[in-house]
C-alpha cells in the first residue's frame, strides 16, 4: 500500500506532515507513505525545505493520493504542464484533497457534481470552478474525499487507513496522536466525521 502526499512549493506543513505522521502509524510490510513533489526539493509557506520521496509520476500508480494545500495552489492549477503530470484515477485509487488541494481536484475534473470541503480562503475559487462547497470538515463520495481546515488532515489520514486496514486501525492511529486526556473525544470526532462515508 503506497500513499503519496502531493506537496507543492509553498505547501502548508500541517497538511502534509500531520497526514504523513498519522498514516505512518501503520507498521506492516508493504505500507509506504511518501511526500510526493514536482521537484527534488520544495519549500513550504513558512520556509521549511523538504526533499521529495516520490515523484508526481509515481502518484499515478499509488494506491492512495492526498493532494495537500499551500499558498501557491492557484499558480499550480494554472500550470497546464504540471497538471498533465497528475494522472489520478479514482476508479483504482483513493484520492483525497486538503483545503486548496480541493481546487486541484476540481481543475482535474475529479469532483464533477460531487460536493466538497475546503478552507475558507479557497472556498470562492472552488465555487468558481463549479463545485458546491460544504460547511463541514470532511466529505467523501466513493473513492474521493475532501477536507477543509488544516487539522482536518487527520480525517483524511483516518479515512485512508479505515478504507485500507479497517476502522479499528484508524482508531488506534488517532488514539496514538491525540492529546492525553482528550483521546476519546478525538476518536469520537474522527468516527463521527469519517464512518458515515465508509463503504457498507
Amino acid at each position: 500500500m503506497h500513499t503519496t502526499i502531493l506537496t507543492f512549493p509553498g505547501f502548508n506543513e500541517l497538511d502534509s506532515f500531520i497526514a504523513l505522521g498519522i498514516l505512518n502509524r501503520i507498521e506492516k510490510p508493504g505500507w509506504r507513505v511518501t511526500l510526493c513533489c514536482p521537484d527534488a526539493e520544495v519549500t513550504s509557506m513558512n520556509g521549511v525545505t523538504v526533499r521529495a520521496q516520490s515523484t508526481l509520476e509515481e502518484a499515478r500508480s499509488a494506491d492512495a493520493v492526498i493532494v495537500g494545500s499551500g499558498i501557491r495552489t492557484r499558480e499550480i492549477v494554472a500550470d497546464a504542464a504540471l497538471l498533465a503530470r497528475l494522472q489520478l484515477d479514482p476508479a483504482r485509487q483513493l484520492v483525497g484533497a486538503q483545503c486548496s488541494g480541493t481546487l486541484v481536484l476540481a481543475r482535474l475534473g475529479l469532483l464533477g457534481a460531487v460536493p466538497a470541503c475546503t478552507d475558507l480562503t479557497t472556498k470562492p475559487w472552488v465555487l468558481e470552478a463549479g463545485v458546491e462547497v460544504l460547511n463541514q470538515p470532511f466529505y467523501a463520495s466513493g473513492n474521493v474525499a475532501t477536507a477543509g481546515g488544516c487539522l482536518s488532515s487527520a480525517y483524511l489520514a483516518a479515512w485512508i487507513i479505515a478504507r485500507s486496514e479497517g476502522i479499528e486501525a484508524a482508531t488506534a492511529a488517532i488514539h496514538y496522536v491525540a492529546p492525553v486526556g482528550e483521546k476519546e473525544a478525538y476518536i469520537e470526532n474522527m468516527r463521527r466525521n469519517v464512518v458515515p462515508y465508509l463503504p457498507g
